[in-house]
């Protein structure tokens, strides 16, 4: 139950946020706030409702979620600059390779269209 008041009032401060960055950022009217303070209000709202959110039982299964792929990410073997660029090569050359014989499929076929068309 708790949880669902905190997701509510995560809901109406988003809402809030919205619809008070459109409220006082019209230039016309005495109470305009400049945008880097509407900003950083709405930095500071989102901070705190990511906080806010991190205590309920889906937050905290997120974070565990993002704390283990984490750990995954740093298990992973990365490949080298050299490889990289191999790979990357291989992967060009082929691009080219299917772009002649696409062409080339291409401009025969509209070479037959040509003859059967007359």
């Amino acid at each position: 139950m708790l949880d669902r008041i905190k997701w509510w009032f995560v809901y109406l401060v988003v809402i809030g946020g919205i619809a008070g960055n459109w409220y006082y950022g019209d230039p016309e009217k005495a109470y305009f706030i400049a945008p880097l303070w509407r900003a950083l209000i709405l930095v500071a709202l989102a901070i705190g409702c990511v906080f806010l959110l991190l205590t309920t039982e889906r937050g905290r299964n997120l974070w565990i979620l993002l704390r283990d792929a984490r750990s995954e990410i740093r298990r992973v073997i990365w490949p080298t600059r050299q490889e990289t660029l191999q790979t990357t090569w291989i992967v060009l050359i082929l691009i080219v390779i299917f772009a002649l014989i696409l062409w080339l499929l291409d401009s025969g076929l509209s070479f037959l269209v040509q003859i059967v068309i007359g």
